[in-house]
């Protein structure tokens, strides 16, 4: 069965709401979560996600919430902080990995952190027993991608096309799905543009999706109450799993 994978801001547009909704997407089928840490300048971002970051912070989000909620969601649903490498690199590489290990999180996703840069940290997160997940993109060389894919742990990020989260692009990645099954037995998702009208299109030939601006288009929705957002978001979820696994 191809996995869902689901990003969410965490703390907008309330800490405890993220709790809740991040209980209710597992149970509506979503196999791992992204917890997005609301960082001022989210190059990948697209303008959904960007606002409902800022949001959340002109809410007076702290890292300490994140590690406070994440207790509660990280041992009932397999979750990875979606993060930008500021907050790592000032708060210390070392600390968000114990915070992780208290909290039951299994990794990070840091999308302004190359693979070559990643290497001085790459060790000491998979000797704690969690994951970086890494990323490739239709623009990367064969060279790139088979360095990438060799060394890719739990799955591999596949950007569907060159750009920011959000779009409504379309790209044929067979190629270079193909390029890199040569290299990794290691699952492929895809991410960018995934929505319930793009999932199924862009499940074939891999192993997972990964939806964030769909989701969370629905939570910067001011006219719906928490309770409305929450079921909104899981009728979503629920229809991407079942067109994915049609």
């Amino acid at each position: 069965m191809k996995k869902l994978v689901a990003y969410i801001t965490t703390g907008y547009p309330e800490k405890y709401f993220t709790v809740d909704l991040a209980l209710a997407l597992a149970e509506a089928g979503v196999d791992t979560l992204e917890m997005g840490i609301p960082f001022s300048d989210p190059v990948a971002d697209g303008p959904i996600i960007e606002q409902a970051n800022l949001r959340s912070l002109q809410n007076g989000f702290k890292l300490d919430d994140l590690f406070e909620i994440s207790r509660e969601i990280g041992p009932m649903v397999d979750t990875l902080w979606m993060g930008y490498f500021n907050p790592f690199y000032h708060k210390g590489m070392e600390t968000f990995i114990a915070k992780a290990q208290v909290a039951d999180i299994h990794g990070f996703i840091i999308p302004d952190l190359p693979y070559e840069e990643a290497q001085p940290y790459k060790p000491m997160i998979e000797a704690a027993g969690l994951s970086l997940i890494d990323f490739i993109a239709p623009t990367d060389t064969p060279e790139r991608i088979a360095m990438i894919a060799k060394d890719a742990r739990t799955f591999l990020y596949l950007v569907a096309y060159a750009g920011i989260t959000g779009s409504g692009q379309a790209e044929d990645l067979t190629p270079i799905i193909e390029q890199i099954r040569i290299h990794t037995d290691t699952p492929i998702y895809v991410g960018f543009g995934v929505n319930e009208k793009t999932a199924k299109e862009k499940a074939q030939g891999v192993d997972g999706v990964i939806v964030g601006s769909a989701f969370v288009k629905v939570l910067m929705d001011d006219l719906l109450t928490p309770t409305h957002k929450i079921a909104k978001v899981v009728e979503m979820a629920r229809e991407i799993k079942a067109r994915i696994n049609e």
